[in-house]
């Protein structure tokens, strides 16, 4: 008798451990594709799943089947898709960097970085020093972070304005800013292929448009023709804007409840 009581404790102990590895497992997933276009493709894949679970609740026959159509080659459809971030989570599992944890969680003052950034942009501006900026909110931009210089420095007017000084090597392509660190420099944005777009706006206008047709980017464009400052966001390009109403911009892209779960606060005394 105590046989089978030791048994079945056993049991509970191997079916708990099972339980543990797979959302292991899982939470190892999830660190991997954060900050990829891939953690989209997981929302789609639960919206499937919950829909061929009410289909078939329903008994909607014809839905029920599209569905297992979908998940019967959608596997491969993601590994042929979505094949670097797939390689770069194996990577990052021989490294040991998924089992890192981000301890990047320091106050800092939101006036501050607005000051800085707008001391950076009236700047650039004044002089004709064009420039290419984005602020990461939640579609993650680590697929485009990847093609740049790393940085990972604390925002500074100075080190803003530096990178984006004509003939130095970081002065082409796109600075990536995470949160309140510049993650990158000089990185690869896509290009609009939009017919919409002015025959007048050069690359950095179009990769500005091109980011937000596929993110939630908030953008900024320093023109070098004419010093203008324009901003993109949700597919919109808004030019010559004033330095007040990039601020008020600035403020409401950047300083999302996405940035404020960082510790970001208002002032640095807060």
């Amino acid at each position: 008798m105590q046989f089978f009581d030791n048994l079945n404790t056993l049991k509970v102990i191997t079916g708990i451990l099972d339980l543990l590895i797979v959302w292991y497992v899982l939470y190892l997933v999830i660190n991997a594709i954060k900050g990829t276009k891939a953690i989209q493709l997981l929302k789609g894949i639960f919206f499937i799943l919950i829909g061929r679970s009410v289909s078939d609740l329903l008994d909607l026959t014809t839905t029920t089947r599209l569905f297992d159509f979908v998940l019967e080659w959608g596997f491969l459809a993601v590994i042929v898709i979505f094949q670097p971030e797939l390689r770069r989570a194996l990577e990052q599992l021989g490294r040991g960097s998924l089992f890192k944890r981000n301890t990047s969680h320091l106050k800092v003052d939101k006036k501050k970085l607005t000051g800085d950034m707008v001391k950076a942009v009236q700047y650039m501006a004044k002089r004709r020093i064009g420039a290419l900026i984005v602020i990461e909110k939640e579609t993650g931009l680590q697929d485009y972070i990847e093609t740049g210089i790393p940085i990972y420095a604390s925002i500074s007017s100075e080190l803003l304005i530096n990178i984006f000084i004509p003939n130095t090597p970081l002065h082409d392509g796109a600075m990536i800013i995470q949160g309140d660190k510049i993650a990158t420099a000089a990185s690869y944005l896509p290009l609009s292929d939009s017919s919409k777009i002015q025959k007048s706006l050069g690359t950095r206008h179009r990769a500005a448009i091109g980011l937000s047709e596929v993110s939630d980017a908030f953008t900024v464009v320093v023109s070098e023709e004419t010093g203008a400052i324009s901003v993109t966001y949700n597919g919109r390009l808004r030019k010559d804007v004033s330095l007040e109403v990039f601020e008020a911009l600035l403020t409401e892209h950047w300083f999302s409840a996405h940035l404020d779960k960082k510790g970001v606060t208002d002032n640095a005394g807060n």
